[in-house]
């Protein structure tokens, strides 16, 4: 079944889309192509795709494949394909492609996405790209990459419509007419004061709707959602969600119209913001499959060294009880279940937590209450679990002491553990570290330690001799 596309009458070849993700078959024969030089059949194979599928097309095939698909697809290369580029890929796509060709697929792109096509690329080759911009191209993106990375300054565009409070709405179509691309999507109208301060902003189904003779004034909307040309992007997205927003206005310091934010803008941040805390929980890097071998080990190796420190100091409590587990082994199997069960119960809180925090749903206002309801859910699995191994154990090894041992280290390790997936993150949190990129580590550390000292404890407590 050939998938619905934006171009529904183009002659899409049957076997390149199914369930909406180019085949492999399609993609062989497009590196089939390029292997027997044949740049004309790529083309004619590549022509009919909507410029995302062409950007996976890129993504799917090799490395070394890219600069070549580049060349031999010519014009179908163009700035809304660059704009669906995976970064990692985009770097390897531009290296196949001149510094003029470069500059020209700039000047086609949206400011957001000119920025961050010019922030990936080398200092030399950034200086190159912008000495054959033209100077109000140039001074534009500048402008933009003056502003740190993450934030709303790179990530608005500053085409948009802005008009004086003294005009009539057909006085504001008739500038719309005059002034505006044709080619530039916008869905609201800003109108500013003589400052360029906002002081409210018109629909476009209220432009259309509205008597031409009636002031902006009076069918302006005054209340807006402004945005700080320093604010997260992070914190942009979650103003877009609470607030419903499709556009946003961007200003400076002084209160001042400089750029606009648009949804579709937001629906990338949020699937990279998403995607990223996930990734970090776990220490994986970009979890990029295009980044660079090397570049994804130098991240993923810190966090295994940090791990096999953590896990060094859980061996040394282990080997503080030695003499324990020598008198019964049985202790050697069981107490692995105890360490494991609290780092699952750890994350799981740990999860919540630090989600609950790129969201703003966890603040100082309520922190006290959330960590008392995760208090609450551990005592309630901690006890469901200890009663469950405590019988298990108590019944297989005939040993209801034993039983009694395991259930209590696994009740507190379980309290441990929900305190330890609240605490740890909002700790981080206060201390400006991110709780997404540092959690996961001590969490389980904190498991791991105390569900081994809590069950070997116990066990030399009550004595091995009784146990048995």
């Amino acid at each position: 079944m050939v998938e619905p596309t934006l171009y529904p009458d183009a002659d899409i070849p049957r076997e390149a889309l199914e369930e909406g993700r180019l085949t492999r078959a399609y993609v062989e024969d497009v590196i089939d192509a390029l292997d027997t030089g044949n740049d004309e059949t790529a083309r004619t194979l590549v022509a009919p795709l909507h410029p995302a599928d062409i950007a996976d097309l890129f993504a799917l095939v090799p490395e070394d494949y890219r600069a070549r698909l580049a060349r031999a697809i010519g014009e179908a290369l163009d700035a809304d394909v660059i704009a669906e580029l995976d970064d990692y890929v985009r770097d390897d796509v531009l290296a196949a492609m001149s510094v003029g060709e470069v500059a020209d697929l700039v000047t086609q792109l949206d400011t957001d996405d000119a920025v961050a096509l010019i922030e990936d690329l080398e200092d030399d080759e950034q200086r190159e790209v912008l000495d054959a911009l033209t100077p109000s191209d140039r001074a534009d993106i500048e402008a933009a990459l003056n502003y740190a990375e993450e934030t709303a300054g790179r990530l608005m565009q500053r085409e948009l419509v802005a008009v004086n409070t003294d005009v009539s709405v057909g006085q504001v179509i008739d500038q719309v007419r005059a002034t505006i691309d044709p080619a530039t999507d916008f869905w609201e109208i800003f109108v500013i004061d003589a400052e360029r301060r906002p002081v409210g902003t018109m629909r476009l189904s209220w432009l259309l709707t509205t008597p031409p003779d009636i002031a902006v004034t009076d069918v302006m909307q005054r209340e807006q959602t402004l945005i700080p040309v320093d604010m997260d992007q992070e914190e942009v997205a979650l103003q877009f969600q609470k607030y419903a927003l499709i556009s946003a206005a961007v200003v400076d310091g002084n209160g001042r119209l400089v750029g606009v934010i648009t949804v579709d803008d937001i629906v990338h941040i949020i699937q990279e913001e998403a995607g990223e805390d996930a990734l970090k929980l776990s220490g994986a890097g970009d979890g990029d499959i295009n980044e660079p071998v090397f570049d994804t080990f130098k991240v993923r190796v810190v966090w295994l060294l940090v791990n096999l420190g953590t896990a060094v100091l859980a061996a040394m409590v282990i080997s503080a009880f030695e003499g324990t587990i020598a008198q019964m082994v049985t202790l050697a199997a069981l107490m692995p279940i105890v360490a494991s069960m609290g780092g699952n119960a750890g994350t799981q809180t740990m999860a919540v937590a630090v989600r609950a925090l790129a969201t703003n749903q966890l603040t100082d206002a309520n922190a006290r209450r959330a960590v008392l309801r995760e208090v609450r859910i551990s005592l309630l699995n901690g006890a469901t679990l200890a009663v469950l191994i405590g019988i298990g154990v108590g019944t297989i090894f005939h040993s209801p002491l034993l039983g009694v041992v395991i259930g209590s280290a696994m009740l507190i390790n379980n309290l441990v553990a929900g305190l330890a997936g609240m605490m740890i993150p909002l700790g981080l949190e206060r201390a400006g570290v991110d709780p997404a990129v540092s959690s996961a580590v001590f969490v389980t550390m904190c498991t791991d330690i105390m569900g081994f000292f809590v069950f070997l404890g116990l066990a030399t407590l009550v004595g091995v001799g009784r146990l048995g």
